[in-house]
């Protein structure tokens, strides 16, 4: 089943229950707000950041100019940092592949754990930082629009 039709069966559920569950990946109800948590100074720790490949979107059909479509792989050792950034100019989807990381969300007051399976938005109000908080090696898929001039590993 698509992400999407998840969804879409989730939110139908609901409607129909009038029950507001509580899905894993996502920011508890309660808990969702602005600038909630403040820029965390923790360095990168135990990541690598491989670009697996990028398109100059300017140069198709969509012409976004200014913008590379770049996807990676990241490595999170266990106890591992993804430190502090925002999106705030740079939309991404993060996919975890493998293992379980915790995210520390601006817009959540509490912790987000993420687990294997799990796609997450990363939209401009987002700002962020993520730990391995499990005993595995996590291994996440990011696909983002970068500026051409930013460092390709802009985390």
């Amino acid at each position: 089943m698509t992400l999407f039709k998840s969804i879409a069966l989730a939110t139908a559920c609901v409607l129909t229950l009038g029950a507001v569950p509580a899905f894993a990946g996502v920011c508890p109800a309660g808990h969702e707000g602005v600038d909630l948590r403040k820029p965390d100074a923790t360095p990168a720790k135990d990541v690598t950041d491989t670009v697996i490949a990028s398109i100059d979107v300017a140069k198709e059909p969509a012409q976004i100019a200014g913008r590379q479509f770049r996807m990676r792989r990241l490595v999170i050792q266990p106890g591992g940092v993804v430190p502090w950034h925002s999106h705030g100019q740079r939309p991404a989807i993060i996919y975890i592949e493998k293992g379980t990381v915790t995210e520390y969300a601006s817009t959540c007051s509490a912790p987000i754990v993420h687990k294997a399976g799990d796609a997450v938005p990363e939209l401009h109000s987002t700002s962020h930082w993520w730990k391995n908080t499990g005993k595995r090696t996590a291994v996440l898929l990011s696909a983002d629009l970068l500026p051409v001039d930013a460092d390709q590993h802009m985390m």
